[in-house]
């Protein structure tokens, strides 16, 4: 750096710090000198254009002769800066000079820009192979850098015992814990090497663990997820500290209104594996160990009942990686899918608190396996639609559906929504509303009146329902966005029909549902027993047969 520009750099510094704390710079003058000829000009009002453009940023500054050499300084420093990298924090402690950065239109060289993608992209086929054994792998083309690879087990708390409740929540929590092959450091450490993602969840009749980082280390990818599924340590100790750390999440599950609801309402509404609780209770657990966790995954995570899936990555190299690690899985069935019943039922749950939770359901027959009844529900929630008290401007401002209005209407409620809940066979479908508890009774006929309109002909026009199918295709399509929730899908069709049905066809039966559909799938369903939940204040929730009846009369 030469000596001119460290002065005028140490100047602008200097400069900066008077200002920064409102003082008035004080410079030595500086003469300046005119060439012969030079035509006279007015001093400060040259002092005033340069200050305007060379510091314009520093704020509004005073006229004078101490302006114009501040200015003059200022403009040095920063012509002198820009022609170099400033070279970050480092560069500016060390005074070490970095390198001149090329203009941004200059080509790098060794470095090809790829062509951008097509106005459409057609999207990815997705392949399926089947081992001798029965796991299935499958999987899909996608444009993009990135990759998501799954297992998937057709294993959920549905195929929970009394002895073993609380089994999948368990693994769940003790998935990339210590392998066989390694230990629970080395797990963490090698996924996050290659700035990876993994998780695991477990819901009533799927198990799944996902794991997304760049496609180059798919390889990688597959063989540390496959070795955490199927080779798990199950030290002692980490069940022992595992099931500590469930307990306090069960507790704090059982304390959320809203997932409490869901629990309580397949727990009464259900008779048979259905009924198997998600939050299990602190005595389920505490008789979970080793030897319980290892007699449930021989039984259950057999050969048939595994889908290794992956998007954006190619078949053939995955099948090539994936077939050695998976094709010596038992081929044991284990037992059959266990059997649940839609009964109807009631569950109260009182706490300590001023509000009423507190939801209405019945039973959505046939589940997602029978496409035109799962999208006939799917409308029929966009049809009521739903929300809580906002933040901003109106309640529920601006949005179209039969329940947003009622948080607008009546103070007293904090929120309410219509839900579904689907499993494989069979679903439950309707209301969830938390509200001041003397509203309790009025909320109820709020609801009532809402899902029996829905199955009276004429009350939905044509223009509800094509909003309604139109807010429904948009829902399912921003599901599939990602790559983790698209690999998912694959996992859970391979499992069921297997094969992936395209989305499409989803889409298209969406499409075909007529106001006739609506009325007729929605009477279906209030038609089946009533299955009601508490919970908070419910010292003001009716008896079980007066709410049924406000639906039976229908």
């Amino acid at each position: 750096m030469s000596p001119t520009s460290i002065c005028a750099t140490s100047l602008s510094r200097i400069v900066a710090f008077h200002l920064s704390h409102g003082l008035r710079p004080h410079l030595p003058l500086r003469r300046s000198r005119r060439a012969a000829g030079d035509v006279p000009v007015d001093r400060s009002s040259q002092a005033s254009s340069i200050m305007y453009r060379a510091a314009s940023g520093l704020g509004a500054l005073k006229h004078g002769a101490d302006t114009q050499l501040l200015n003059i300084a200022v403009r040095s420093a920063s012509t002198s800066i820009a022609q170099r990298s400033s070279g970050g924090f480092l560069g500016w402690l060390t005074g070490a000079r970095s390198n001149a950065l090329p203009p941004p239109d200059f080509a790098l060289p060794g470095v090809t820009i790829p062509p951008p993608l097509a106005d459409h992209v057609e999207p990815g086929k997705t392949k399926i192979t089947t081992l001798s054994n029965g796991v299935k792998i499958a999987s899909e083309t996608s444009p993009g850098s990135a990759c998501s690879v799954g297992v998937y087990v057709n294993c959920g708390s549905v195929y929970e015992t009394p002895e073993t409740l609380g089994a999948t929540q368990l693994l769940k929590k003790l998935a990339f814990t210590t392998t066989r092959n390694r230990s629970q450091l080395r797990v963490v450490r090698e996924i996050g090497a290659i700035g990876g993602s993994a998780k695991a969840s477990a819901n009533r009749e799927l198990m799944s663990y996902s794991y997304g980082a760049l496609k180059t280390y798919m390889p990688e990818m597959v063989e540390v997820l496959v070795d955490c599924v199927r080779n798990p340590a199950l030290l002692d100790w980490e069940v022992k500290e595992e099931i500590m750390k469930l307990k306090a999440e069960l507790a704090e599950a059982s304390s959320n209104p809203e997932a409490f609801l869901l629990d309580a309402l397949h727990s009464s509404g259900y008779s048979g594996a259905l009924a198997n609780p998600l939050i299990a209770s602190e005595a389920s657990v505490s008789r979970l160990n080793t030897d319980v966790l290892e007699e449930f995954l021989a039984l259950n995570y057999t050969s048939p009942r595994i889908v290794l899936a992956a998007s954006g990555v190619d078949h053939d190299e995955l099948v090539s990686i994936a077939e050695p690690l998976l094709s010596d899985i038992p081929t044991a069935t284990g037992t059959g899918k266990p059997k649940s019943v839609y009964v109807g039922g009631e569950y109260r749950r009182a706490a300590d608190s001023s509000n009423t939770d507190l939801a209405l359901a019945f039973e959505l027959p046939g589940g997602w396996l029978k496409e035109k009844e799962f999208a006939t529900a799917s409308v029929l929630q966009a049809l009521l639609g739903g929300g809580g008290v906002f933040t901003w401007g109106r309640p529920g401002k601006g949005l179209h559906s039969r329940l947003n209005p009622l948080v607008n209407e009546f103070d007293q409620i904090k929120s309410i929504s219509a839900f579904k809940n689907v499993h494989s066979n069979t679903g439950i479908f309707g209301i969830h509303a938390s509200t001041e508890a003397a509203f309790v009774p009025k909320v109820i006929d709020l609801a009532a009146r809402e899902l029996t309109s829905l199955a009276t002909p004429g009350q939905v026009d044509q223009t509800q329902l094509d909003r309604a199918k139109a807010s429904a295709k948009s829902v399912i399509l921003k599901n599939l966005e990602s790559k983790a929730s698209t690999t998912e899908d694959m996992g859970r069709q391979a499992l069921a029909f297997g094969e992936r049905k395209p989305v499409e066809q989803l889409l298209k039966a969406v499409d075909g549902i007529t106001l006739a559909d609506v009325s007729s799938v929605a009477e279906k369903i209030i038609s089946s027993p009533l299955t009601m939940a508490s919970h908070g204040n419910v010292i003001n929730v009716p008896a079980y047969e007066t709410v049924r009846g406000k639906f039976s009369s229908k």
